[in-house]
């Protein structure tokens, strides 16, 4: 390979595997090891769809996020003395880093309305009240799209303001699952309005929230989850956090995209299953957070079936009944109730927090 150690698998029937942002079939392809030392997890590669996804996670970055796997390295290797990436192969990097896009702030208060046809939105309000579920979509600036009959559109807002992306996902009304099939319904804000030449670079789903410097926020810690629709869930049951969403085991996890939370207190949440993957990135949150942690406890209360199907903490909060899905069983079984609770003006009240 002329040198070159590190490089992407060559192509064959079968090689390429889903991404691990956009979540396309066989799209992905990976970057192996040419002595067979070295053995990358399933996200270091890059994604085909380079206009539409833009996923691009190389052996360099993998290593500055893994020091301990760095170590393995020759000392020429480690300081850069030999090309460890086939130009060949890898993606072609500009003299100039290119400048970031952003999308229109308009595009984002133009979506935040027709919540009655937002499948996720109609499933919040069978868990919780519709004050709370509204409250919610605001403060994470959630959206709904024309898409799939009113999919949600998670916005990503840098702390600056700046609008990164628009992320569309369509979800089950009854379950709130995400719906996959008969295909993974997924797409970009960017990519359905064809806006030409955009340079995505994706930055934590909340992250606006960060913008808030009083004291009262600036002393809760933050809470790093994969799902955006996790961080919502979190949000209403645990206030005492910060809660933020990478968009995956992978998504926007890596150095670049958390030095904004530089200073902080951050406790990792993952997914069961992902526990030993966001464990050995606390290396390099710790060197630059004022403390960083990851949380084990879906692990040590998980059955082997929960854990088998990578449930989150907001699966475990929603596990038990609130008292918003009992009276929605109940208004399902005697429909008379809602007239009397529109009529009067009914709030159901939750004991727990009127103290």
């Amino acid at each position: 390979m002329n040198g070159y150690r590190f490089h992407l698998q060559k192509y064959r029937p079968g090689s390429k595997t889903a991404c691990p942002e956009c979540g396309r079939k066989s799209c992905f392809a990976r970057y192996i090891d040419e002595a067979g030392e070295i053995f990358f997890p399933d996200n270091v590669g890059i994604c085909d769809h380079i206009n539409s996804c833009g996923y691009h996670y190389t052996p360099k970055e993998y290593f500055r996020d893994n020091p301990a796997v760095k170590e393995k390295l020759n000392e020429q290797e480690r300081n850069g003395g030999t090309p460890i990436v086939a130009k060949a192969l890898a993606k072609p990097q500009p003299e100039q880093e290119p400048q970031i896009s952003f999308l229109p702030s308009g595009w984002v208060e133009q979506s935040m309305r027709r919540y009655d046809i937002n499948p996720l939105h109609r499933y919040f309000i069978r868990v919780m009240s519709k004050k709370d579920a509204d409250r919610l979509f605001r403060l994470y600036r959630v959206g709904t799209s024309r898409m799939w009959g009113g999919a949600t559109v998670f916005w990503q807002t840098d702390r600056d303001g700046n609008v990164r992306a628009g992320k569309i996902m369509g979800y089950d009304a009854e379950t709130g699952h995400r719906i996959k099939e008969p295909f993974n319904q997924v797409s970009w804000v960017h990519s359905v309005r064809k806006v030409p030449d955009f340079r995505m670079k994706q930055c934590l789903f909340g992250e606006h929230l960060l913008s808030d410097t009083s004291a009262a926020m600036s002393a809760k810690p933050v809470a790093i989850v994969e799902s955006e629709k996790t961080a919502l869930v979190a949000a209403l049951f645990i206030p005492d956090f910060v809660w933020l969403a990478t968009g995956g085991m992978y998504g926007c996890f890596n150095s670049e995209a958390m030095q904004i939370l530089g200073g902080r207190e951050v406790i990792l949440f993952p997914d069961l299953k992902a526990t030993e993957e966001w464990k050995q990135r606390l290396p390099m949150l710790e060197s630059f957070c004022r403390r960083a942690t990851c949380s084990d406890m879906l692990e040590r209360i998980a059955t082997s079936a929960q854990r088998e199907a990578g449930l989150d903490i907001a699966d475990f909060l929603l596990m038990e009944d609130t008292p918003q899905m009992i009276l929605q069983q109940m208004i399902e079984r005697h429909p008379v109730l809602r007239s009397l609770i529109d009529a009067f003006g009914l709030e159901l009240v939750d004991a727990g927090r009127a103290e």
